[in-house]
């Protein structure tokens, strides 16, 4: 597009319809001797030429562009997760005292991972994001309480609609 205005310029030809882009880029200026002559305003080509530019996703499996584009951005959540295991589950300094502690609680915060996964795909295909974030979906959740004790029977706190609603839209069986 620079060049085009560019070469209308030099050619004296310009566009009446690009006006307001002549404006933006260049300064023209125009004297009985020299006629007209222009010049670059650098910061605003600069600010233009900032996202110019592609990148390009590579799958072997993915056909769909829009799909792996998703599956692309998706990758912020999963480091995201990471964070999360790190600080929440302690997994930045594994207290362990033998090699299987160590992998049971590799285990522990994979199947978490997971888990936090199929959440955010649920809410992403029930439309919950515009409602909720993953925490505070899982802060509603949170509330629930489920007590057991050895021969006796279990106790479960009151279900909300709103909780109940948000357990089907998961594709979760209501807890009973």
């Amino acid at each position: 597009m620079l060049d085009r205005l560019e070469y209308n310029l030099v050619n004296g030809t310009p566009d009446p319809a690009d006006e307001k882009l002549y404006q933006k880029y260049f300064t023209i200026n125009e004297t009985p001797v020299r006629g007209k002559t222009y010049s670059y305003k650098e910061d605003a080509i600069r600010k233009a030429e900032k996202n110019f530019g592609y990148f390009a996703l590579m799958s072997n499996g993915i056909k769909d562009p829009v799909e792996a584009l998703r599956i692309y951005c998706l990758k912020d959540l999963i480091e995201k997760s990471f964070g999360n295991l790190k600080e929440r589950l302690s997994m930045r300094r594994m207290s362990v005292a033998s090699e299987e502690n160590f992998e049971g609680k590799q285990f522990v915060q994979f199947v978490a991972l997971q888990i936090v996964s199929y959440i955010k795909k649920q809410m992403d295909e029930n439309g919950l994001f515009t409602n909720y974030k993953i925490q505070s979906l899982l802060d509603e959740l949170d509330t629930i309480e489920y007590c057991q004790q050895p021969g006796k029977a279990h106790h479960l706190s009151e279900i909300t609609m709103k909780q109940r609603e948000l357990y089907e839209l998961m594709g979760v069986d209501v807890p009973a």
